[in-house]
């Protein structure tokens, strides 16, 4: 095995898969998509007929998949029964990596959201620690996803500081986000190509790319429901010279047939 197949699950171009799609590249399988991502929550023991369409692109395609209730800064207990469940799953299925956001969706209950968490010291040791424990109970490596967020709870650290301490206290992966780096930089005023650099490359494991909404000049908000802008794909050409990884493009607002079309 190469030191680039080691680090890198996947090779290509990605697609975020969703029922809605299914159906239809079913009936005429992609030959440009190299590799698939889904949320193991939509997935986890889903049985019967949206089983097997599952099954049917597994078996045809290497998979991801990037998860969406961890709550890896949560406060609340670490849900130990959703990582086994996402252990089994991977095992079933033959996934390649599993990752998360860099977030919190919930204390007492599921929040539906991606909630920032502070960027403080205390927080990369409650962090670390659960994402330590995570990876034990996988018997692998999991990876962090950089999020948007728009109103920071605590900012004793940058958020290039904070997940840099994260990543090296967990001694976990990166899922890089582009577009998230987008967002942010504008949204909270710093060079986007600064940040960029500052990234691990020896532990960045694939990139996500989706678009968002312009709400104002200085405000932008992460829908993945509009076309990739220019400023996201130049980024990208960047985090190519940084490390070749492989991207997905993320589908969720999105007519079928521009999936489709563009997967």
């Amino acid at each position: 095995m190469s030191e680039s197949t080691q680090q890198y699950p996947v090779q290509g171009a990605g697609l975020g898969l969703r029922r809605p799609i299914m159906s239809q590249l079913m009936r005429d399988p992609p030959q440009n998509v190299d590799f698939m991502e889904v949320a193991p929550e939509n997935w986890i023991h889903v049985g019967g007929a949206q089983g097997k369409k599952l099954r049917f692109f597994t078996e045809r395609y290497p998979f991801v998949i990037h998860g969406l209730s961890l709550s890896i800064g949560s406060p609340a207990p670490l849900d130990e029964q959703l990582v086994r469940d996402v252990r089994d799953f991977m095992k079933e299925h033959d996934i390649r990596l599993y990752s998360d956001h860099l977030s919190s969706c919930g204390d007492d209950g599921q929040l539906y959201d991606l909630m920032p968490i502070p960027f403080t010291e205390g927080a990369v040791k409650h962090v670390a620690g659960r994402v330590q424990r995570v990876q034990d109970i996988l018997g692998q490596r999991m990876a962090l996803e950089n999020v948007s967020y728009y109103a920071p709870i605590d900012t004793d650290m940058n958020e290039a500081d904070f997940l840099l301490a994260v990543l090296e206290e967990a001694d976990c992966d990166l899922m890089l986000d582009i577009n998230n780096i987008v967002v942010n930089s504008i949204n909270h005023r710093y060079d986007p190509s600064e940040f960029l650099n500052r990234m691990p490359a020896e532990r960045i494991r694939y990139f996500h790319l989706a678009g968002h909404f312009v709400e104002a000049e200085d405000l932008r908000i992460d829908t993945h429901g509009t076309a990739v802008d220019d400023q996201a794909w130049a980024l990208l050409a960047e985090a190519y010279a940084l490390a070749e990884v492989d991207r997905i493009r993320e589908y969720q607002n999105e007519s079928i047939q521009a999936a489709a079309a563009n997967g």
